[in-house]
């Protein structure tokens, strides 16, 4: 398969696949509290791809490992637990439409620390982005009242978090196979942090294997194999065929299917949220119109 077409591929699966992570997330949440969501979602992950790592140890970038640890905090560990935490008060729709600011979070520390090039287009998409996300900050749901800056900001948080990973991933770890780079990013890295974060959740004197907490369960183990450890693995591939920029497109895509989910699950946004994630979408489709900016 040559590399356009894999990139487009992997753009539209991973798409389906973190959009609906934010769906699982809620529905994680009516089960554990939003810490105990975000560890064990990187817990489970390590575990998984711990055989991985083990059997592959001798690859390990000592040379890179600032560089691993960076990528691995800010891009499978901090955001983890930002955004069930925020999805306490917004809902799975709104986090999945913020999600999508990663492109301009892209843009900015692409520019600012890897020297990328930036255009004035770009900084006009911006600019209309981030007007939507105010919209979406005051436009409640329900009657469009409600104020919600402090989960926005949480959620923008988390964003800014994937980008600097993004851009670093992308800018000093190429040379390890994408495979390889999440399992030890999972296994190696973040396995006794999140380890250590479950226990003082108090996690293990709480858990019972009662329907509650296995369904429970079952919503984060799906949210980890696939949400965080597979999808992963496809990202960092991404990156390598594609340019961050390209790469962080696929939160353009991500909103529509959060948005369905939420639909389906009951959630509904006000008129003026509406109007905030059109204006976001369409600034990113404004920013992404020249290509090859940012091409690492």
């Amino acid at each position: 398969m040559n590399a356009d077409r894999e990139k487009w591929m992997l753009l539209i699966v991973l798409s389906l696949i973190w959009g609906s992570s934010f769906i699982l997330i809620k529905k994680s949440l009516g089960h554990f509290t939003p810490y105990q969501v975000g560890a064990l979602r990187v817990l489970i992950a390590g575990i998984i791809l711990m055989p991985v790592a083990v059997s592959k140890y001798k690859l390990f970038p000592k040379k890179h490992l600032k560089w691993l640890i960076l990528a691995a905090v800010t891009g499978n560990f901090i955001p983890m637990f930002l955004f069930p935490i925020a999805e306490k008060e917004v809902s799975s729709s709104i986090a999945g439409i913020i999600n999508s600011m990663m492109p301009i979070f892209v843009i900015i520390v692409g520019a600012l620390v890897w020297k990328f090039e930036t255009t004035q287009r770009q900084m006009i998409g911006t600019f209309i982005s981030f007007t939507g996300v105010c919209l979406l900050a005051f436009g409640g749901e329900g009657d469009g009242t409600q104020f919600k800056l402090i989960p926005i900001l949480l959620l923008l948080m988390a964003t800014l978090c994937y980008a600097i990973s993004t851009t670093t991933v992308k800018s000093r770890l190429m040379e390890v196979s994408s495979t390889v780079l999440s399992a030890f990013v999972f296994s190696f890295v973040l396995f006794l942090p999140s380890l250590i974060s479950l226990i003082f959740t108090g996690f293990f004197s709480t858990f019972r294997l009662d329907e509650n907490h296995l369904v429970g369960l079952m919503f984060v183990s799906l949210l980890s194999v696939f949400g965080t450890g597979l999808a992963m693995m496809m990202n960092y591939r991404l990156l390598k065929v594609s340019s961050p920029l390209f790469a962080s497109t696929v939160t353009l895509l991500m909103p529509i299917v959060a948005i369905i989910w939420g639909v389906l699950d009951g959630e509904k946004l006000s008129v003026l949220q509406f109007v905030g994630a059109g204006i976001i979408i369409a600034g990113l489709i404004f920013l992404r119109a020249r290509p090859n900016v940012l091409q690492k």
